[in-house]
């Protein structure tokens, strides 16, 4: 074994030891070189390269009419911005940004006040000027996210922007770029409005109607992606994609909806009328579908408009609609038949110390008349008399009919705004003076006061007298679909097999068809096919809750079903209207009349169509 010489190895252990101990200083030498003198560049290249989690948002669902017309659709609206440090990396950008700016600006502002001529060429130079002279807290001068234009644009608008000079370069070298939103558009305008519902547009939140109602499967579900930007451009790596809204298809039919708006807002406009609001809801007697609903409330300039879904959300005291529930009550318990006979006298009685007073009382009133005739010329006096005969020892029994027979009914509509009826039982300890029950309470809650129904109520109850007894849930959404594809049925909901006995019902559709062909709803008529329903007119308080503040709001209807032989559609037509003349039937009546003299002739056409 050879001997270890120290003489010749160490020496060059030495030499290693010594140039790894240079190379270490030099490693930490460059890494504090790095850490300080080069700190800012470094930084830079960093936020060049930084990757960020970018959300991408879905498409929105459309909302279509029952026979796939759009009502609602999504398209592109765009924010537009300008980055005035864009391209000023290196050390002549900023001078070469100036004079660029210098020689476009003119141009740019001319280009501007033609695609928007609301502001001047001047105003858009002195707003540009603006952004580039700003100084950022990092020292830098120019805005980075500087609005052009403070509103939305749509694509066409946007396209025309993009293509002015400097905007139309690169992002990283002009600066210019922009916010996409998902913007709803209505092609039949006001159309329904209030029930399809509106969005927040600078968030994009659903307001109300059934957008805010199927809101999560119209907005769908966001995607994910991971933007990079290398050598001046931005890389887009998806990482989830974004999953589209479904479409829903309403139950509402665009040419009823249309005709049933038309024939309101004629009759509101009407001088003798001159109507402050004014429902109409247009149902499917089998399933319950709302083939139109209306609401229209006159704004300050005299016109109207869709503003509040007061066809579900307007509780007030029916009137005498209310009266065919009251007496389908007492049919349904047997205790009065179409025979019977009520002495109604000159058209006044006294009720418990207060006076009940027929429309007629100074014309004599209608003497004695049978109890389809009260219903017919809708006698105060022959309604209260008998359910106060009948019912006055025991009123719980009572209202517990009208419960029974599904006028007090909690349709759980999936529309925000929906109030259920409020029809309240009685009590004598509370202390409550809207809750307490007096004597007079029963007489005056039979003829439709001392109640508060909203009008979807009310045409559910109807309809369920058209359906033979079977009450439906008022339907707005038929399907949900995704890429032409049924995902969802929402099927009819029956809500009572039987409000009433089969006997009861075919009488009061009976009656109803009298109302109209021989009572005060003849107006609502129609030469062509029978049509059954009952009046009402109601007074009703004013804004301030009062009933005697000098002039007398009315609040008129007429709610039926046509034709009365073999019910296809049942239709509520409210007005609400200040001073006389003030008449259900010949105002709503007149309203329900063109609706269905325009359906009946709709569905006519159809089937001439379809042969």
């Amino acid at each position: 074994m050879s001997k270890f010489k120290s003489d010749k190895v160490m020496p060059r252990y030495f030499a290693i030891a010594v140039v790894m101990t240079l190379i270490g200083f030099a490693i930490v030498g460059k890494a504090m070189y790095i850490m300080t003198a080069k700190k800012q560049y470094w930084s830079d290249v960093a936020s060049r390269l930084k990757r960020d989690s970018v959300i991408v948002k879905p498409n929105r669902g459309n909302i279509l009419s029952c026979d796939g017309q759009l009502m609602a659709s999504s398209i592109p609206e765009y924010k537009v911005f300008m980055d005035f440090q864009a391209g000023t990396d290196d050390s002549l950008g900023l001078a070469r940004r100036d004079s660029m700016w210098t020689e476009k600006m003119d141009s740019i502002c001319d280009g501007l006040n033609k695609i928007f001529p609301q502001k001047t060429a001047a105003e858009f130079k002195a707003h540009l000027l603006e952004g580039m002279q700003k100084v950022q807290k990092n020292g830098k001068v120019g805005a980075r996210h500087w609005p052009i234009w403070k509103r939305r644009i749509d694509y066409n608008t946007f396209c025309e922007v993009k293509q002015l000079p400097i905007f139309k370069e690169k992002m990283y070298k002009g600066g210019f770029h922009w916010e996409e939103y998902n913007a709803r558009r209505k092609p039949f305008t006001t159309l329904a409005q209030r029930t399809i519902g509106d969005l927040f547009g600078e968030i994009d939140s659903a307001k109300n109607g059934l957008e805010l109602a199927f809101d999560k499967e119209l907005r769908g579900t966001n995607g994910l992606m991971h933007r990079r930007k290398v050598l001046q451009k931005y890389l887009d790596i998806p990482v989830l994609a974004p999953i589209d809204g479904a479409d829903i298809v309403t139950t509402i039919d665009v040419g009823m909806q249309d005709l049933a708006e038309r024939a309101l807002i004629d009759e509101l406009k009407d001088p003798q009328v001159n109507g402050e609001m004014g429902v109409a809801i247009l149902m499917e007697v089998k399933t319950g579908d709302v083939k139109a609903i209306v609401n229209m409330t006159r704004g300050a300039d005299g016109e109207y408009y869709e503003m509040v879904n007061n066809a579900i959300s307007f509780r007030c005291e029916p009137g005498s609609v209310f009266k065919t529930a009251s007496f389908l009550v007492a049919l349904d318990d047997g205790v009065i038949d179409t025979t019977m006979t009520i002495n109604t006298g000159c058209g006044v009685m006294e009720m418990h110390g207060r006076p009940m007073k027929d429309h007629n009382w100074r014309r004599g009133g209608y003497g004695t008349i049978s109890v389809p005739r009260a219903l017919e010329v809708s006698s105060n006096i022959g309604v209260s008399w008998i359910i106060d005969k009948y019912y006055g020892s025991n009123p719980t029994k009572y209202v517990k009919g009208l419960y029974r027979v599904g006028i007090h009914e909690d349709l759980k509509l999936p529309i925000m705004g929906y109030h259920p009826p409020y029809i309240r039982m009685p009590d004598t300890k509370t202390t409550d003076r809207a809750k307490y029950w007096s004597k007079t309470t029963l007489p005056w809650m039979s003829i439709g006061y001392e109640t508060q129904i909203a009008p979807i109520n009310t045409v559910a109850f109807y309809n369920a007298i058209a359906n033979d007894g079977k009450m439906m849930q008022p339907r707005f959404v038929k399907q949900l679909v995704k890429d032409g594809q049924v995902i969802k049925e929402y099927e009819p909901v029956v809500l009572k097999e039987r409000i009433a006995k089969p006997q009861a019902i075919k009488t009061m559709q009976t009656i109803l068809e009298h109302v109209v062909s021989q009572g005060l709803g003849k107006k609502a008529g129609s030469k062509s096919f029978k049509v059954a329903g009952k009046t009402g007119t109601a007074q009703v308080a004013d804004q301030h809750g009062s009933y005697h503040s000098g002039t007398t709001r009315y609040w008129l209807s007429f709610c039926g079903f046509f034709p009365a032989d073999e019910p296809r559609y049942t239709c509520i037509v409210c007005i609400r209207k200040s001073g006389l003349p003030a008449s259900g039937g010949g105002m709503s009546g007149v309203v329900f009349h063109h609706i269905a003299e325009g359906v009946m002739a709709q569905n006519l056409k159809r089937s001439v169509d379809d042969a």
